[in-house]
């Protein structure tokens, strides 16, 4: 028998129907000659302090660090997964071969890797790979399965990764717990949540410690539009009184009218980080739920998979494309200019360099029925973000009009769009945010004349402002750089804190310790988070740059340009760096 393991049952059911295992049986299903069984995502877990030496199940300072001369796997205790695993462990055992079905990523590898490694597997494995999970697909992915040796690193990333969480979050959280937490409180640290953590705190801490200053801006309305003196702000109030004197009851001039045309390309197909970004802006959903919903849209197979950090497709993806929107039926009126011509291949989509394991989420051209609202909301989403990269560019007009008075020169823009595009696909998007909508000026004249009404007004300069989750996903996707140009946050991905995968997890594991809540749509420390940070003295345990640093050595380890050994070899002196430290530490600082 050729035995299938998938993720979910959900997915293995679907493996099997294609199959043509349809016999039902105690945790798996056959005929055909396929078993396809199933995991309940991790079944095996890396094994606790206490299953290595008596020694580490006491919580106590001279047993750290805790460093295993072998890292083991054991079975997660729970009646129903051991059920399972028995049914599975004895399928492989009998087994011709097997093919891994499982998520075809770096935590779906070592989901089923560990469990075939528990299994104690010695017969041939082969790998499954796809991008979504429609019957085409999977066919096809069956017709091309791969030796799992190809995964090899993938693999070795995962593990890499789960040992260096295990590292640092046992030993750490033992270290500072028994140093600052006095019994009272678990303080606990971790690789990816410690530095999230200290960037939350770090911009509250400049909210707290800012001073704001006053300034005043000189303004003049002429009809009906303002102008803003170019002289900048003032200030000092005196001089800015001067400047509203000397323009007060004289005429005002326009002196310079330029029109510049402009275009503007259709925004990026869907990374998972920029629909999280997207979700949270627009309907005030969390990163959490965002990612929760698109899982479901990709096993319900109206959408690819999720947990990618691409925004382009491979050159494959394109012979496919007009079978897509054309599965786009409730999409009709804006596909309709498309279908049945050649579809335009920008290498802004379209690039093979850009995409490794998946490409971007696009949607899967089946039809989308028995959708929750929320899950309505994303597709629809992915699927005109899908639309509009075959749409034109949009085409503008920026139009400058100086003026002056009395010596003193105004400046005021204006955007008109001279043909929609990609824009229309976007025009029922109530959501937009309200400042990117440019305002539009009357025809002016040059040499033109006229009474005015000018003004001082007086401003503060502005706080930073909290993090939402929008922001702060797009903080962890650079290392707490912001940086608005794509091509350069795509450069910087590879030095982001955790994965596009883990980052929705590691802030709702912030909120469940009670170091973040949540004011409305920010995401603000509260007293226990500052606290902490404020007592990890080490920078190696909080710094966003260097925990992207460790981050892109993962991916080098997937892509066989870095050794584990060696990620794993630095963690460990690092670690033993800390420990030393805090230990050294003669304080008398307590958190409650």
């Amino acid at each position: 028998m050729i035995v299938c393991i998938a993720e979910k049952p959900s997915v293995a059911k679907e493996i099997a129907d294609l199959l043509g295992a349809r016999s039902r049986k105690e945790g798996y299903f056959e005929g055909n000659g396929y078993q396809v069984t199933w995991t309940f995502g991790h079944l095996c877990t890396l094994k606790e302090p206490h299953d290595y030496t008596e020694m580490w199940k006491r919580w106590t300072l001279g047993s750290l660090p805790m460093i295993p001369p072998r890292f083991s796997i054991k079975l997660i205790a729970d009646k129903g997964i051991e059920k399972q695993f028995a049914v599975i462990e004895k399928l492989m055992q009998d087994a011709e071969y097997i093919v891994n079905c499982g998520d075809a990523g770096q935590e779906g590898e070592l989901i089923q890797r560990w469990v075939m490694q528990k299994a104690r597997v010695k017969c041939p494995v082969k790998r499954l790979w796809v991008s979504s999970l429609t019957e085409e697909a999977i066919r096809e992915g069956f017709n091309n399965l791969k030796d799992q040796s190809e995964y090899q690193p993938l693999y070795e990333a995962g593990l890499s990764r789960a040992i260096g969480d295990w590292l640092l979050g046992m030993n750490a959280t033992r270290l500072y717990t028994l140093k600052y937490g006095k019994n009272r409180q678990v303080l606990s640290i971790g690789r990816v949540q410690t530095p999230t953590l200290a960037l939350i705190v770090k911009r509250h801490m400049e909210i707290v410690n800012f001073t704001p200053q006053q300034y005043w801006e000189l303004k003049t309305i002429y009809r009906d539009v303002t102008f803003n003196a170019t002289s900048g702000k003032f200030e000092n109030k005196d001089e800015g009184i001067e400047a509203l004197q000397k323009i007060t009851g004289e005429p005002f001039a326009v002196t310079e009218i330029t029109a510049k045309n402009g275009t503007e390309q259709p925004p990026r197909l869907y990374d998972l980080t920029s629909l999280q970004v997207d979700c949270n802006k627009k309907f005030g959903m969390s990163a959490d739920v965002t990612l929760q919903t698109i899982q479901s849209l990709y096993e319900k197979k109206f959408t690819t998979y999720p947990r990618v950090d691409t925004t382009y497709l491979s050159d494959d993806i394109y012979p496919k494309c007009q079978n897509i929107l054309k599965g786009l039926r409730d999409y009709q009126t804006l596909t309709a200019p498309l279908l049945g011509k050649t579809l335009p291949k920008s290498k802004k989509v379209f690039d093979n360099k850009k995409v490794t394991d998946h490409h971007a989420i696009i949607p899967t051209g089946l039809y989308p029925q028995g959708l929750t609202e929320l899950e309505k909301k994303v597709y629809d989403l992915v699927a005109r973000h899908f639309i509009a990269i075959f749409y034109p560019e949009c085409k503008f007009r920026t139009t400058t009009v100086l003026g002056e008075s009395a010596g003193v020169e105004f400046k005021t823009t204006g955007k008109v769009i001279t043909d929609a595009g990609w824009r229309a696909i976007f025009a029922q998007d109530s959501n937009d945010d309200k400042d990117e909508k440019e305002k539009t000026l009357p025809p002016f004249t040059k040499g033109e004349c006229g009474k005015h009404t000018p003004g001082l007004q007086e401003k503060w300069t502005q706080a930073p402002k909290q993090y939402t989750e929008a922001t702060l996903l797009r903080a962890m996707e650079t290392a707490g750089k912001f940086v608005d140009n794509e091509e350069l946050r795509d450069a910087m991905k590879e030095n982001g804190i955790g994965r596009p995968s883990t980052r929705a997890a590691i802030i709702e594991t912030l909120y469940k310790r009670n170091y973040i809540k949540k004011e409305r749509k920010n995401v603000v420390a509260t007293q226990t988070g500052i606290e902490l940070i404020s007592t990890i003295r080490n920078e190696l345990l909080k710094s966003a740059e260097l925990t992207g640093q460790w981050e892109k050595k993962l991916r080098d380890i997937e892509k066989r340009q870095y050794n584990a050994k060696d990620f794993i070899d630095e963690l460990k002196i690092m670690l033993t760096q800390i420990v030393n430290d805090v230990l050294g530490d003669n304080s008398t600082i307590a958190i409650n």
